[in-house]
């Protein structure tokens, strides 16, 4: 099978080297300096070094020519670009089947991907969206990893599965589009206040509450939204979702560790050198919620520290001091 990667950041390449474990791949990336760099070096020294490239991976900055005789397409750009992408790739007139692994909101529009796919793309060809707990070194080691392919096509889903599956890559499939994304985005905020947290030095225990009243913020807004309750159970909620707020190699929970130590998120994001989702996520989180009328207290402590100069320990004392009731993760 030939398969076109769209984005070469850290998780682009890495699904890219381990597909091309057993297919045919070509990894795009728009600027083409970056793309002869990593020709010469056959590795990708900005993103993810340290790991070369297998033979039957190709890179390429045309995005007709990475198109071109590919069956599936998945694009792994930052939440931000993929609407653009989307255009770009109307313009090819080329018609490839295509899964998305962007985890966020698009700003300024409090939507998920598949809306932004359908107000560009329609419906023509099969599409989803792939997610679960996965960090990019891991998954171009051949580390064990385990992701959920979501789509309401349930034949393309499982055939696309099946292809992206192998003895490292284990696939699942859903047909819970909005669970599987929703999972993927509201992580990446949880994982914030988690790095906050540990970065104040409050200890396991309060990590594990926010992790706990984290998945029940992201089971209501899911909920809300028309989400299965039993997805945000699985690999594309809870699994995601201790992973992001547990692992040194979580952007997103760097954030939250420099933010506690009184670190601007300006130079925060300067020094990270990587896209932090959960950054430009909260706040679309935090819109949608209020439009829903959903309580997510953490979602709303994390942007008072992003947006409106809460002190971290002020916000994370304020969540752990609320009052007290009964345990419930459906109901606010």
């Amino acid at each position: 099978m030939k398969i076109a990667v769209l984005g070469a950041g850290a998780w682009g390449t890495a699904l890219a080297i381990s597909l091309a474990k057993q297919h045919e791949v070509t990894l795009w990336a728009r600027n083409a300096l970056q793309v002869a760099e990593m020709a010469e070096a056959r590795c990708n020294s900005r993103y993810l070094p340290g790991f070369t490239y297998p033979s039957e991976l190709q890179v390429e900055s045309d995005l007709s020519k990475a198109l071109h005789s590919a069956n599936l397409s998945l694009a792994v750009v930052p939440t931000a670009g993929f609407r653009p992408l989307l255009r770009e790739i109307a313009t090819t007139g080329l018609s490839v089947p295509l899964i998305w692994a962007c985890k966020g909101f698009e700003s300024g529009t409090m939507k998920l991907l598949h809306e932004v796919y359908a107000e560009e793309l329609g419906h023509a060809m099969p599409c989803g969206v792939i997610s679960g707990p996965s960090f990019a070194q891991e998954v171009a080691s051949g580390l064990p990893t385990a992701l959920t392919l979501a789509s309401t096509d349930k034949t393309f889903a499982r055939e696309a599965a099946a292809q992206i599956h192998s003895t490292h890559l284990r696939v699942y499939t859903s047909e819970d589009v909005i669970g599987v994304e929703l999972g993927g985005a509201v992580k990446n905020v949880m994982a914030i206040a988690a790095g906050i947290s540990d970065g104040m030095g409050f200890g396991y225990n309060a990590r594990a509450a926010l992790i706990t009243r984290g998945l029940a913020e992201m089971t209501r807004l899911g909920m809300a939204l028309g989400g299965q309750p039993e997805t945000f159970m699985g690999l594309t909620g809870a699994g995601d979702l201790i992973l992001t707020c547990t692992g040194d190699l979580s952007r997103n929970r760097s954030v939250g560790l420099k933010l506690a130590k009184g670190e601007s998120l300006e130079r925060v994001l300067q020094e990270l050198g990587h896209i932090a989702e959960g950054v430009f996520t909260a706040r679309e989180v935090q819109n949608l919620a209020r439009k829903m009328n959903v309580e997510m207290p953490i979602t709303e402590a994390v942007c008072q520290v992003l947006y409106e100069g809460l002190p971290a320990k002020t916000a994370v004392e304020a969540l752990l001091n609320r009052d007290q009731k009964a345990e419930n993760l459906s109901r606010q």
